[in-house]
């Protein structure tokens, strides 16, 4: 087994820590203090704003003390998270893997490789072999496809549609400034109902349906930042766990960590 880093606690991340720590690895999240992804009802973003938060009957806890760090990793009971120095952390820790799962669509990742023995880079604009050792595809056309050589698909642009709508499930942020609501991830609202304030900015449903994404109140979000997403289904339940796409992300990414440190259980 192996111990390993996850960059990013949003949705993908979260699913690949849950994917790694039900088999027996030791998992650690890595994230800035007050992350703005949405989905927080799919993943641990929540730990970071709080004391814990629970995906699928996991629970991840943010500590910022390197020794709870360690004491954590070896009871295996919970995940860490931690916003202290990425660099402090590969220094201290010395993981076997570190996965890039912070999803920076639009921009070029930095080199993963040779930040640890193995490295795994999630998204767009990774290159298999030379930013990452290996890649796993993100996107809906060859999604979970294991990257040895070469790079990932570019970004598509257009969400997949929900009962016919895309983009339009989405809120992006009209302004920089700390997100502000009392609403709930689950909640229950109608097209054009305020669900969130940045400043002086109202920030209301784009249509009917549930909150899937919600971005954390307080948290500090730039312009074009996601921060709602409506399901229209209108299901809370569809609002939390592990989904279709990060669950096969992370089931990707446990087989390439199990080809390298569970040769015997791959081979089985």
């Amino acid at each position: 087994m192996a111990l390993c880093l996850v960059r990013g606690c949003g949705d993908i991340g979260s699913a690949v820590a849950h994917a790694l720590f039900s088999a027996g690895h030791a998992v650690l999240i890595h994230d800035v203090a007050e992350p703005n992804f949405a989905r927080r009802g799919m993943a641990f973003t929540d730990a970071m704003y709080g004391d814990s938060a629970i995906l699928s009957g996991v629970t991840g806890r943010r500590t910022s003390d390197v020794f709870s760090v360690r004491l954590m990793l070896e009871q295996r009971r919970e995940i860490p998270l931690v916003a202290e120095s990425l660099a402090k952390m590969l220094e201290y820790l010395r993981p076997q893997v570190l996965i890039d799962a912070r999803m920076n669509k639009r921009s070029v990742p930095e080199r993963q490789s040779g930040l640890a023995p193995l490295t795994i880079g999630l998204g767009p604009n990774f290159i298999a072999g030379e930013t990452a050792d290996f890649v796993v595809e993100t996107a809906w056309d060859g999604l979970g496809r294991i990257i040895a050589s070469g790079s990932s698909l570019p970004l598509s642009g257009e969400p997949r549609a929900i009962d016919g709508y895309g983009r339009e499930r989405y809120v992006y942020a009209p302004a920089e400034g700390r997100f502000e609501t009392d609403r709930r991830i689950g909640a229950s609202v109608a097209r054009g109902e305020p669900v969130a304030c940045i400043g002086a900015e109202i920030v209301r449903a784009p249509l009917d349906g549930c909150l899937r994404g919600l971005t954390h109140a307080g948290a500090p979000v730039k312009p074009g930042t996601k921060v709602v997403e409506v399901d229209p289904r209108g299901n809370p339940a569809r609002a939390f766990g592990i989904a279709e796409r990060p669950g096969k992300i992370a089931f990707a990414v446990l087989a390439v960590v199990a080809a390298q440190y569970c040769p015997a259980t791959t081979g089985a």
